[in-house]
């Protein structure tokens, strides 16, 4: 419809714009174009009546199409908002048949919930009179048994007590000896595994030293005039020089390693040079004391190397070394440190730990006894010193602590150190113990249980790793047994302090005996 208003319109323009361009041709050309301008003032007028019918013919033609679409669209409405009453009209009729429903239903259910109502009464009464039969049932029973209720709660209760203890002693006999099989199991692999993938000799320290002579007559030159040379070594060595009628042989004692190899060094020295009095002594023996300084950097340079540990602080190095001159129980502190490095490195890969950290811990678990004779304190502590004033790792630190049990360990590494330092201790060879000390110890093993119930004897076998307890069979009976057992086992753990494992046995034996007259 606005195309052709529009249409219209722009054609009355352009009959406006003919009429006022043929009057401006007229008014220049004058009166001699006025008959061609009616022409063509009659030409564009029927020209312009054509285009108006034919575009109120196109007007009347569209307004009739809008019309019938129109009407097509009223009629589809009407169809849709019929279609939707029927809609309407089915969903109220099934809402009504729904309601319907549910009003059955809900009678139904009334019903029902009246006759659970009569059931529960009826069961509660059925349950009063079976209490009330119950009650009398159980006073014709307490009558007749005479004890009361209570009492008889007790005897059951107590029964049934002493049945759980049995199920329950059991139960832990049990799970015990099958956590201690695979504990043994596992336990005994990987330190076979360890062992194996270590071998070390078995090294055992003297506190003596023997220097060979070229000859007899040297033993009055090492003497000297009325003792002066013996007197100086002694002196500036700290050393003992035993000269008796060994034939081609001098002894040094001293239970300082350290002084001892110095003063082995210096007397070799001497008697390869000849000149033996007391200004060459000192001299020989200031030197020879410089060139250990450089043999001790060398020993723990050469333990760092073999277990490829690194970024040590040279000081500490040097006091690694030392250990080399330490002994305990004849056995030598850096060998038994590097053997502890090597096994807690094993067992920590076994175990998927830290094995560097491991190999670091256990080569620096004993390093307070290379000075120990210098600083007051024990080992431990002079260790732990070190530790922290080298910067060593916290693990490190809790391992050297920790490795004789006075402080807890909060590591793996800690345990691991603690384990392979026992077991580098306790292998056969490894260290000399002296008599007096190995008795005192099995005197010591065998009065624990003095004061434990029902032991009759007690017996410390095989060099005290094994503790046999007889008991007596009237007092103890089987259950009884593994009870002990774990008591001695916890008194040896607290009262005692041993290398390696004691295995604690407790023998239960019943002997029964007639003489014939």
């Amino acid at each position: 419809m606005n195309n052709i208003l529009m249409f219209i319109l722009l054609t009355l323009i352009g009959i406006a714009l003919g009429a006022g361009l043929m009057a401006l041709v007229n008014a220049i050309r004058g009166n001699s174009l006025s008959k061609k301008r009616d022409a063509m003032l009659e030409a564009t007028k029927k020209e312009a009546d054509k285009i108006k019918r034919d575009s109120i013919l196109e007007t009347k033609e569209e307004i009739h199409k809008l019309k019938m679409e129109t009407e097509k669209e009223l009629r589809e409405k009407k169809d849709e908002i019929k279609e939707s009453e029927n809609r309407l009209t089915q969903r109220e009729s099934n809402m009504d048949k729904r309601d319907l429903m549910f009003q059955k239903r809900e009678e139904a259910l009334d019903e029902r919930e009246s006759k659970i109502a009569s059931r529960q009464t009826a069961i509660l009464e059925e349950q009063a009179k079976v209490d009330e039969i119950k009650q009398e049932q159980i006073k014709v029973l307490q009558d007749l048994s005479g004890i009361s209720k209570e009492e008889a709660r007790k005897r059951v209760m107590d029964k049934v007590k002493e049945s759980m203890d049995l199920e329950i002693a059991n139960y832990i006999k049990e799970r015990e000896n099958e956590t201690k099989l695979e504990c043994d199991k596992k336990a005994r692999e990987m330190l076979v595994l360890a062992m194996q993938r270590y071998a070390a000799d078995v090294s055992e320290e003297q506190t003596v030293t023997v220097v060979n002579l070229p000859n007899d007559e040297m033993k009055g030159r090492i003497i000297g005039r009325e003792g002066r040379n013996i007197r100086t070594i002694e002196a500036i060595t700290g050393v003992d020089l035993i000269i008796d009628d060994t034939p081609e042989a001098v002894v040094l004692s001293s239970f300082d390693p350290l002084r001892r190899e110095i003063a082995r060094i210096t007397l070799e020295t001497l008697i390869k040079d000849g000149r033996i009095h007391p200004t060459r002594i000192e001299e020989l023996y200031d030197k020879v004391s410089k060139d250990m300084n450089d043999k001790i950097m060398e020993y723990g340079n050469n333990a760092l190397i073999r277990l490829g540990i690194t970024k040590v602080d040279p000081k500490l190095v040097s006091i690694i070394g030392k250990l080399n001159f330490r002994t305990s129980y004849g056995q030598n502190a850096l060998t038994h440190s590097i053997e502890v490095a090597e096994l807690s490195g094993v067992l920590a890969g076994e175990l998927g730990e830290n094995v560097m950290m491991a190999k670091r811990a256990g080569l620096l678990h004993d390093i307070g006894k290379a000075i120990d004779h210098e600083v007051e304190g024990s080992h431990v502590e002079i260790g732990v010193d070190l530790a922290r004033k080298y910067h060593e790792p916290k693990e490190v630190i809790n391992a050297i602590a920790s490795h004789h049990g006075d402080t807890d360990a909060t590591s793996v590494i800690s345990t691991i150190v603690a384990i392979c330092d026992a077991l580098s201790a306790s292998r056969p060879g490894a260290r000399n113990d002296s008599l007096e000390n190995y008795l005192k110890r099995l005197e010591q093993l065998e009065k624990v249980t003095d004061d434990i119930k029902g032991i009759e004897k007690t017996f410390a076998v095989q060099a005290g790793r094994e503790l046999r307890v007889i008991v007596k069979p009237d007092e103890v009976d089987d259950l009884e047994s593994y009870k002990i057992a774990r008591e001695v086992k916890e008194k040896i753990e607290k009262e005692m302090q041993y290398p390696g494992t004691i295995k604690v046995t407790v023998i239960r034996e019943v002997r029964a005996q007639e003489e014939a007259k």
